[in-house]
């Protein structure tokens, strides 16, 4: 991820993203460029195609408050994304590159030793940096030590795991983009973003949308290799006094079928733990970034 000119990149792929018809102009037969033309989006925005042209190649990267939320109102976007927005517009201050952040002792206490149902924790940058024997063996995206988001985009495995595969990488993708912001020049996260896009098409791709999306709740939809298919509720909180810390849980209602999977699964881990133990790592353990 460049951040060069962050606000021009995403003002150009969201512009990109909006048919024509979706706001009332027609199409006009064949267009070269996908999307809106950039001297129908400045109409809709109320601004002239000069600026709005100076704006997208990055010769004015501090738009008034104003003009952020016509742009915001003429791209459609929701809160979280016209947040993002803003958060481009202010200027770059000095990046500092982050230590590896530790997990809360009580916090980390409670997933591994008193949740009973899949819990981990990961750090902005998707680090998987505590987890309890169920979450493990739910995914190998969240044994201590991963990263999520190269586990989701470059192995295989998980590819099989989810019954929609796309909508979860594209979720995913999104709510990276919602932990980055305001710190969108974290050099950590360049790293992780400029290793992706090289490893990954289906990465790039889905980077270069610009969607923002901090999704807190929703369903996952599983094709387990060893309890076959079952769906989890699941629950994102953030850890307060933490670097953007976050806690998923997931949850099933009590007796239902899925609960049965996944008492199942406790029992195969169970089971793989006692014939082969492994000794459980400390939060203050290296992890890849």
């Amino acid at each position: 991820m460049t951040s060069e000119n962050a606000l021009g990149g995403f003002l150009r792929a969201r512009r990109e993203l909006i048919k024509p018809e979706d706001v009332g102009i027609a199409s006009g037969g064949r267009r070269r460029v996908p999307g809106l033309r950039r001297e129908e989006l400045a109409m809709l925005a109320g601004i002239s195609t000069d600026y709005y042209l100076r704006l997208e190649q990055g010769r004015d990267r501090n738009p008034s408050d104003p003009i952020i939320n016509s742009l915001a109102r003429a791209l459609m976007l929701d809160d979280e994304a016209a947040a993002y927005l803003r958060a481009l517009a202010v200027p770059p201050r000095r990046r500092v590159r982050r230590r590896p952040g530790r997990v809360p002792v009580g916090i980390d206490e409670l997933v591994r030793l008193h949740l009973d149902m899949p819990s981990f924790v990961h750090d902005r940058y998707m680090n998987v940096i505590s987890a309890n024997p169920l979450a493990e063996a739910l995914s190998p995206c969240y044994r201590v030590g991963t990263n999520v988001l190269r586990m989701t985009f470059l192995n295989p495995e998980v590819r099989e795991l989810y019954e929609d595969w796309e909508r979860t990488a594209h979720s995913l993708v999104a709510s990276v983009r919602a932990l980055a912001s305001p710190d969108l020049d974290d050099p950590q996260l360049a790293e992780l973003v400029g290793d992706l896009s090289i490893r990954s098409e289906d990465f790039r791709r889905l980077w270069a949308r610009h969607d923002v999306r901090a999704r807190t709740s929703g369903t996952a939809h599983l094709l387990h290799p060893q309890i076959g298919p079952v769906s989890l509720n699941f629950q994102k909180l953030e850890i307060t006094g933490t670097d953007r810390q976050i806690v998923v849980i997931y949850h099933v209602p009590p007796g239902s079928d899925a609960a049965e999977r996944l008492a199942l699964l406790a029992n195969i881990a169970a089971t793989t733990e006692q014939l082969a133990p492994v000794p459980i790592r400390s939060s203050n353990d290296r992890y890849p970034d």
